[in-house]
């Protein structure tokens, strides 16, 4: 089967096969991988470098005459003493010789085909970021992309470049010698060198300069993925970068084609890749396209008059779930557009007959004042009401705006008293660390405990399970969740807050209220600051939220378990349905190689 044909008979694997890449912190979306897209190109590299790219011609002047040239050519420049002469390689083993070689192909060291020449070094106050007479541009590892980044350079006194195969030459293969460890071993190519000046390169990158082979050719070799786990896997590993040494590059073992083959491959990887752009670009346009149409119909079910409108709405996008709902992030905004409706009121029909919400805060009121007076809690500096141009949306009858502090009593956890260290040894006395928070509850995989000295310290910062959690400090603010039963009592970090609802509201509503996109956003606006993220808790307290008539609490909250666990199945079959198709995307490549 030729690749064209791989390509076209597959196109559903190779555009459909698309992962979520992993992202941190909070109020980022998910980007996705084009992972069956990622895989072809890829596959065609290793096709490349195994001679089942393009047929093979009988005629073709065999590999082992233009490595013989090579040999004599190296030797005349030992003898010009234009090269040094280097240690000789070990010869190559049979395990070394992953794959079997077409006829006319041959294995061999790198080091024998070409010349490697390490950058330049000079010290920190050498760079300057603008060209002027004397300087020469210096490429350095961040211009090493799937391209030479020509547009972020430093340049250096050109007396620093000490040899003339210092300067760089097109057809060179610049590589990243030291870097992080994904990125060591990464490879560009010079298609041409734009500085007016020249261009030289710095100590933590190598210029590859081939020996009468096609350059371009070699540049396939370094980015196959065979190649680059074998030069990751060289690399000496520090506390921070990884490096490739010459004794380690010099040893790599490579398939080297006749001379015209690699000319040919070269054109139809340049060809074949092209189509791979094409594919890319209409894959995200569908992506896109996709997002918008779906984005669109949720806003339909946000704008719904009232339940029963949001009724007819629903059922009219249910018929298409299964077109629609098909990236995790679109799933994830479902459930969003879910939490949002449930906010705003539109959720679950209203009954007139309810007792409206500003009774309940009436009630609310009564009950934390006598709190204070008896000394359970202590008296909190009055919030201001919420004015009518701060209410983001329109509440329906017996609903009222009110502030988080109206609702909950807010107290932070306690960091641990100095000289004192968590164990892992178990103690009645467990500290919840905000590691062990997870979006929804607390995980006790890796519980951390206290001695009962220190418990004795800090034993008035608990949590029970009749409150809610909430993160305060860094990158996750704004997660929050349940307490299990089993951790009630336990002590609470600093970097947390605890939210106790007054009156036994009901706190599975209050939690669901707390994870909505209307309440994360307050989170981030009540945080933005330089350095440390932190929210302190008199801002925390000062959230807005709509109120519904106490009868509805548990209405809302029994809807949304069931819509969410609607979204969880379809979740679930996505997840399904994604490893099925990255399990043929990689069945295919393992077939054809």
């Amino acid at each position: 089967m030729s690749v064209e044909s791989l390509i076209t008979q597959h196109i559903d694997i190779w555009t459909s096969a698309v992962q979520t890449k992993s992202t941190a912190g909070r109020g980022t979306s998910s980007k996705l991988d084009l992972y069956g897209i990622k895989k072809l190109r890829e596959l065609i590299l290793e096709l490349a470098v195994r001679g089942k790219l393009v047929p093979q011609d009988p005629n073709d002047e065999p590999a082992s005459v233009l490595l013989e040239r090579i040999a004599e050519e190296k030797k005349q420049l030992i003898k010009d003493k234009k090269i040094k002469k280097t240690k000789k390689l070990p010869d190559i083993v049979t395990e070394e010789q992953l794959f079997q070689l077409p006829l006319g192909w041959q294995y061999i060291r790198l080091g024998e085909c070409v010349s490697i020449i390490r950058g330049i070094t000079f010290p920190a106050s050498a760079k300057n970021l603008e060209p002027s007479d004397g300087l020469i541009a210096c490429l350095r590892t961040a211009n090493v992309q799937q391209e030479i980044d020509w547009d972020d350079l430093i340049y250096v006194d050109s007396s620093y470049v000490k040899r003339n195969d210092q300067f760089l030459s097109i057809g060179d293969i610049v590589m990243s010698m030291a870097n992080s460890r994904e990125l060591v071993g990464k490879v560009s190519y010079t298609y041409s060198i734009p500085a007016d000046n020249g261009a030289t390169f710095g100590g933590f990158l190598s210029v590859i300069r081939p020996y009468k082979l096609n350059s371009a050719f070699l540049m396939l070799i370094f980015r196959t993925p065979h190649v680059r786990e074998q030069l990751i896997g060289s690399a000496s590993q520090t506390t921070n970068i990884a490096n490739i040494s010459l004794e380690k590059l010099n040893p790599l073992v490579i398939s080297i084609p006749p001379l015209e083959e690699q000319h040919r491959i070269v054109a139809k990887v340049d060809e074949l890749m092209k189509l791979c752009d094409q594919l890319e670009q209409q894959t995200e346009a569908s992506i896109t396209a996709h997002q918008v149409l779906f984005e669109t119909l949720l806003a339909t079910l946000t704008n719904s008059a009232d339940a029963e409108e949001l009724i007819e709405n629903w059922q009219r996008i249910s018929a298409h779930f299964d077109t629609l709902f098909t990236t995790e992030e679109s799933i994830d905004q479902l459930k969003q557009t879910i939490l949002q409706l449930a906010v705003m009121g539109k959720l679950v029909p209203q009954n007139p007959a309810d007792e409206p919400a500003s009774e309940l805060l009436k009630r609310i009121a009564k009950e934390k004042a006598q709190l204070v007076k008896d000394g359970k809690i202590k008296k909190q500096k009055a919030l201001p009401p919420i004015n009518d141009d701060e209410k983001p949306f329109e509440l329906p009858n017996g609903w009222e705006w009110c502030s988080l502090g109206q609702l909950v009593n807010i107290r932070g956890g306690k960091r641990l008293p100095k000289g004192q260290a968590l164990t892992t040894t178990p103690t009645p006395f467990v500290y919840i660390r905000v590691s062990d928070m997870k979006d929804g509850t607390i995980s006790t995989a890796d519980l951390h405990y206290l001695s009962k000295d220190t418990q004795e310290q800090i034993k008035n910062y608990i949590i029970t399970s009749d409150d809610i959690y909430m993160t305060i400090v860094g990158a996750t603010i704004g997660k929050c969740g349940l307490v299990p039963v089993e951790l009630s009592g336990m002590n609470l970090t600093e970097n947390a807050a605890r939210l106790s609802p007054f009156l036994n509201l009901d706190k599975s509503y209050l939690y669901q209220f707390l994870s909505s996109k209307f309440a994360q956003e307050q989170f981030i606006d009540k945080t933005k600051q330089v350095g440390v993220q932190k929210m302190a808790l008199n801002r925390l307290s000062s959230t807005k939220v709509p109120l519904p008539p106490l009868n509805q609490h548990k209405l809302i909250v029994a809807k949304l378990s069931d819509l969410l666990a609607f979204c969880e199945q379809l979740q679930q079959r996505l997840i399904e349905s994604k490893k099925t198709q990255l399990s043929l995307t990689d069945a295919i490549i393992e077939q054809v190689i």
